[in-house]
């Protein structure tokens, strides 16, 4: 062998070896071998209302609807879903109020939680999904657990990240909304207000992440953005003083655990000061089958650990 030979196979050696490595790495990570699955952007009208989603992964697979929380939108799942998608149909919808779906002044919305669940299943039954896993976050929980409670035969499982059912799961952060509830005057509105400024939003991102500068700074630009649009503050906070009402179908939500046992996996930033690990913990009391892991994160644990939750949720619907 010469001397050249020998170098072009070392250097063919050590490349295949880097790509088997590359290989392997994808594949711990969840992705394909050979291609990371594209996710489009869709738009579709249910219940009066054009609601844009994003999507990915083979129409025959199962399906997993992932609902955001507050203030984000569908954005927040952008490195989560190609993540699933070669394994699942991955769906998530922007709720109204968020994103880039549009609902029409004509319409008359009103913004509740019951609207919003509403119109979601609305969106399910357009896109004839049958049956799906549900993915919630904040806001989306109490959204996808009405629909879960209305078509308890369609929902397969439950990964809720920081989706609360429990109000000891309700952290100190919730104080000033909690007094909002009590008090719906102008005052305490404009107190909740203040929070939703920009630097108010960014505070959520960061807070409780041990290394807050692998935080983006689209997530809570984009949301901050979003909510300056005419109308939109507004809405948020008709949002906020209609979230009581979330905490009053808590006993509802947990008789549905306790009669469906649906599988779940709650997977939960541990450091959210909104949402805290009693709330995590509780649903193993009416489920006891379900599996409780936790992130050395806070309250928007995709930004941070989306490869631990992608990992956690392929092994968990396997």
């Amino acid at each position: 062998m010469t001397r050249r030979s020998f170098l072009e196979q070392g250097t063919g050696l050590a490349a295949a070896a880097a790509l088997d490595a590359k290989a392997k790495a994808q594949e711990a990570d969840g992705v394909s071998r050979t291609t990371v699955p594209h996710v489009v952007v869709k738009r579709v009208k249910a219940d009066g209302v054009t609601v844009f989603y994003r999507e990915a992964g083979p129409v025959e697979a199962p399906v997993i609807l992932l609902l955001h929380g507050f203030p984000t939108s569908s954005f927040m799942y952008r490195e989560l879903m190609p993540r699933l998608a070669d394994k699942f149909r991955v769906i998530a919808p922007d709720l109204p109020g968020f994103g880039f779906t549009e609902v029409p002044t004509e319409r008359g919305y009103r913004y509740t939680f019951d609207a919003l669940a509403k119109t979601i299943e609305a969106f399910t039954e357009v896109l004839q999904l049958k049956q799906y896993a549900l993915y919630v976050f904040d806001y989306g929980a109490p959204t996808g657990l009405r629909l879960a409670m209305a078509h308890p035969e369609r929902v397969t499982a439950i990964v809720s990240q920081n989706g609360n059912a429990y109000e000891e799961g309700l952290g100190g952060a919730w104080a000033p909304i909690q007094k909002y509830w009590q008090e719906p005057t102008s005052a305490n509105r404009e107190i909740v207000r203040q929070a939703l400024s920009g630097e108010g939003l960014k505070e959520q991102y960061v807070y409780g992440v041990p290394r807050p500068e692998r935080i983006a700074p689209e997530g809570y630009t984009l949301d901050a953005a979003m909510i300056q649009r005419p109308g939109n503050m507004e809405i948020q906070l008709d949002l906020f003083l209609d979230y009581a009402n979330n905490v009053k179908l808590y006993p509802e939500f947990q008789q549905y655990f306790r009669k469906h046992q649906p599988p779940t996996l709650a997977i939960w930033g541990e450091h959210d000061p909104f949402f805290i690990p009693a709330g995590a913990k509780a649903f193993q009391r009416d489920n006891p089958k379900a599996t409780v892991q936790f992130l050395d994160t806070g309250h928007f644990a995709t930004e941070t650990h989306v490869v631990e939750i992608a990992e956690a949720m392929r092994r968990f619907l396997k």
